[in-house]
């Protein structure tokens, strides 16, 4: 259809393209490829997940549930968070459900970002985080983290700081890297916000996605920076269902009044049979406390089966992502080999540099091992053979 409007549309993202995201899944369906780039499980969600789902559509739960989300789910929320981090939250005056972790993260931005703020955001960052600051008319202030363990680099974050800065974007565990913040961490973000009027996000989809011993460090844990921060979860990492788009927001309650006033906007209401059924699998606490050992498992089995070949591991201590450099293997850059890889050897993963304002000169491509095992051997017998 020819557009007829005489004058330009006007931007508000005039940079922005589609997401990296859509492009390499778009590719891996063109080319039958093994899909390892878009962060979703190729296994089955819980078959008596989905038939509490199907009760509480036979119930008649199928109208619009309240505006903050279904009650009994904001309750076991608290409740679960109470236990994991010995932080209480309101049910009704500080948790909100969301559209997916994506939606709560926009309307977080939206309600409190204004023109001329300054957000700070660490770099790989998901892709979503500086378009809704632009949006908002705010001012992207990006710093790469250290290569190669993805740490934040305080003293830059101290310099970058100035009586402009709003907020500070955190996403342990990392999206794409499978870093994770310590307590280290922690205590440098308390003394940087102390006496300020900064606000967090942070971004703890894969909250139950963590290896190795670790401990997930919710800022919930910690009452001057919970004070202060919009905590954002999701379902759909949880419960293998990114499709639902199902998500939480935790926050204080003069921060919730806010973003309650953006997100009714945004979508009003989410799902209801789903929030039924979501508050009934919280209440068995395995359905979520067991994901740290099972993702570990699975990376381990797709690192043992890669143990032959010439991509470098980047430790992952969480999500279900692995980083691989290919330095050994080619002088490419990273958007460059990943379509390679599907061309030639039916194989997609996610080139990292489109996570970046600046594209960094890292040989590292990010491959997402939430799949089945005969999946994961057949993408690394192909990468074996690279």
């Amino acid at each position: 259809m020819e557009y007829t409007n005489s004058k330009e549309i006007g931007s508000k993202l005039p940079k922005i393209e589609t997401s990296i995201f859509a492009v390499m899944s778009k590719e891996a369906a063109n080319h039958d490829a093994i899909n390892l780039s878009q962060g979703f499980p190729d296994f089955e969600v819980s078959a008596e997940l989905i038939n509490r789902i199907h009760f509480y559509m036979k119930k008649g739960y199928n109208q619009y549930a309240p505006m903050p989300g279904v009650k009994i789910l904001r309750e076991r929320i608290s409740d679960k968070t109470a236990c994991l981090h010995g932080a209480y939250y309101h049910p009704e005056k500080e948790i909100n459900i969301v559209a997916g972790a994506t939606e709560g993260i926009f309307a977080a931005i939206i309600s409190t970002i204004k023109k001329g703020d300054e957000v700070i955001i660490f770099e790989p960052a998901y892709d979503s985080y500086a378009p809704n600051v632009t949006l908002c008319g705010g001012i992207v202030k990006n710093i790469p983290l250290t290569f190669p363990d993805y740490r934040i680099p305080w003293e830059e974050v101290r310099r970058t700081v100035s009586p402009s800065t709003r907020m500070i974007i955190l996403n342990s565990p990392h999206n794409p890297s499978g870093s994770v913040l310590y307590e280290e961490d922690i205590r440098q973000l308390q003394e940087i916000t102390k006496n300020t009027n900064i606000l967090i996000l942070s971004d703890e989809v894969y909250e139950h996605l963590i290896f190795d011993g670790l401990p997930h460090l919710s800022l919930s844990r910690y009452p001057d920076l919970a004070g202060r921060s919009f905590v954002i979860g999701s379902f759909g990492k949880t419960y293998h269902a990114t499709g639902w788009k199902m998500g939480y927001v935790l926050a204080p309650e003069p921060m919730m009044k806010e973003f309650r006033k953006s997100h009714q906007f945004i979508v009003f209401t989410c799902n209801t049979p789903i929030q039924y059924a979501i508050a009934d699998f919280l209440s068995d606490k395995s359905t979520f406390l067991n994901l740290g050992t099972f993702y570990q498992q699975k990376r381990d089995y797709f690192l043992r089966k890669l143990s032959s070949s010439r991509f470098k591991v980047i430790p992952s201590h969480g999500t279900y992502f692995q980083l691989l450099d290919y330095r050994d293997i080619s002088e490419m850059s990273d958007q460059e080999f990943s379509m390679q890889l599907i061309q030639d050897h039916r194989i997609a993963s996610i080139p990292v540099s489109p996570f970046y304002e600046k594209a960094p000169d890292y040989k590292v491509l990010r491959f997402c091992f939430a799949k089945k095992e005969e999946t994961l051997d057949k993408a690394a017998n192909i990468l074996c053979k690279i």
